[in-house]
């Protein structure tokens, strides 16, 4: 056998040893697990409470899931009913253009009901994060009242008026 082969062999159960020799922690990191918070169903947060405590990340948590599901819900009975339709194609031109611009009227609602969709599961991501409730430009307290009306409120109403003047002042370019 060659010297070279033999040497590596050697490197090689060195190695091995060197490895073997490494003691493994036995130790695992202790998890603090958490109680889930439960909330009746009558419940709504209050200004007395502490902003954005663990009851009230709860509360939009399952409002904003409920909300998601029911937008879930018609938009695929819409999209269904619409593909049922599909099949009475009418041979007057004004029957078909009224039929086409309903069509579109339900298109663009169908697309707005999805933005939604992707607004809500962003807020839930904030939820976890725990981000939700405060404004993203300043990380003011959003306040209860906003997010009650507007559970996907991303801003303040002062930083929401900002940015709504810049998107005319922008979209006038």
């Amino acid at each position: 056998m060659p010297k070279a082969i033999k040497t590596k062999k050697k490197v090689a159960k060195n190695k091995s040893k060197e490895i073997k020799k490494i003691p493994k922690k036995t130790t695992k990191p202790k998890k603090i697990s958490k109680v889930p918070i439960k909330i009746s169903k009558t419940y709504t947060p209050k200004e007395t409470e502490k902003y954005m405590c663990d009851k009230h990340k709860v509360f939009f948590r399952i409002k904003l899931q409920e909300w998601r599901k029911e937008l879930v819900k018609a938009n695929n009975e819409a999209l269904y009913n619409g593909s049922m339709d599909d099949n009475s194609i009418s041979a007057d031109i004004v029957d078909q253009a009224s039929s086409y611009t309903d069509k579109n009227v339900e298109m663009k609602a169908i697309n707005r009901q999805i933005k939604l969709i992707s607004e809500i599961d962003k807020a839930l991501i904030r939820i976890k994060d725990d981000t939700y409730g405060y404004c993203l430009d300043t990380a003011e307290p959003i306040g209860l009242k906003r997010l009650m009306a507007r559970p996907v409120a991303k801003y303040t109403i002062a930083a929401q008026e900002k940015h709504e003047m810049n998107e005319k002042v922008h979209a006038d370019d």
